[in-house]
């Protein structure tokens, strides 16, 4: 561990961690995503990366080196999707758990049909738990820094889980902010979600990740990833979608 972590154990709770200025520009050219935010932004998500430092644990696991570059760039990214918002939106939870690369949760499986209860194990990139950690694999963070515009990122998927998770229902409507409606976001959303389970159940090739079509709250989390990373294809596909998420996530900094 180096000295940023050491600080954050002393810190925790307490106000914004200043970042030096020589690791936030590192930061900012690590996260592709993060660069083209305009000058405001920047000093606003920095802001914001600080208060996350200093109010989440990061707990590395299965002998994960965390230090302080890649503490940073977990944290940065996670605030973007509350850069419109402001951090109180990342209330209710702590801790920061890395794993190396894909990690096992063991789940129990029961069949409504016959009553069966069966276990096994599930092999995931990313995991949020309602007022519980955010779990993360840093090979598949790597994999989107590398490649950051192909609609896929684990830390903004688990984030919008976190968010949709803030009214107690993960549900894929979170919280609305005063300028969206909740009527316009449901509607809007129901009929994009079943168009887009109907193509996955008719073996189509969809641009938006077929895992969407597991759940109104994987379609949102699909989404918001695309619309952070690549949000021409969300604009194409699904322009009702794409409006407001613009409304609710601000302008995608890309």
């Amino acid at each position: 561990m180096l000295s940023l972590l050491r600080r954050l154990g002393a810190r925790f709770g307490a106000a914004p961690l200043a970042i030096d200025d020589t690791l936030w520009q590192a930061t900012i050219d690590a996260c592709p995503l993060l660069s083209p935010l305009s000058p405001t932004d920047q000093r606003t998500l920095r802001d914001l990366t600080g208060r996350f430092l200093a109010h989440k644990r990061f707990a590395p696991v299965q002998g994960m080196q965390l230090d302080d570059s890649r503490c940073l760039v977990i944290a940065a990214m996670a605030c973007l999707p509350v850069l419109h918002l402001g951090f109180d939106w990342l209330r209710g939870w702590r801790e920061v758990i890395v794993y190396p690369g894909e990690f096992r949760v063991r789940r129990e499986h029961h069949d409504d049909h016959t009553g069966v209860v069966t276990e096994g194990d599930d092999v995931l990139i990313g995991e949020a738990w309602e007022r519980g950690p955010l779990i993360l694999s840093w090979a598949d963070i790597v994999q989107d820094l590398e490649d950051p515009h192909a609609g896929f990122n684990v830390i903004l998927h688990e984030i919008t889980h976190k968010l949709d998770m803030l009214d107690g229902a993960t549900d894929g409507v979170p919280p609305m902010p005063p300028w969206v409606s909740r009527r316009e976001w449901i509607e809007t959303f129901q009929r994009a979600y079943e168009a887009h389970c109907a193509a996955v159940d008719q073996d189509e090739e969809t641009v938006i990740d077929p895992y969407a079509a597991e759940g109104p709250d994987e379609f949102l989390a699909c989404l918001a990833e695309a619309w952070f990373s690549a949000p021409d294809i969300v604009d194409r596909e699904m322009p009702g979608v794409g409006q407001l998420l613009a409304r609710f996530f601000g302008p995608p900094p890309s």
